[in-house]
């Protein structure tokens, strides 16, 4: 696996707003962009993270939360 994943993972539930989606979640994410709801979607970054991305992450914090 990949170093400290779980620390990441739990970080990201606690600074997203919206918490960690759930696989189901991500399965009807992905529905959705294939359905013809988003036919005029063009060229956009579209985020499904609970609002992390607009959080983002520095390495003291990894380290704050590993000790």
């Amino acid at each position: 696996g990949i170093s400290r994943f779980d620390v990441c993972f739990d970080y990201a539930q606690m600074m997203s707003p919206l918490g960690n989606a759930s696989g189901e979640d991500c399965a009807n994410y992905i529905v959705s962009l294939f359905s013809d709801y988003t036919r005029m979607v063009t060229m956009q970054n579209l985020m499904h993270d609970g609002g992390f991305s607009s959080t983002g992450i520095t390495e003291d914090l990894i380290e704050r939360l590993t000790k």
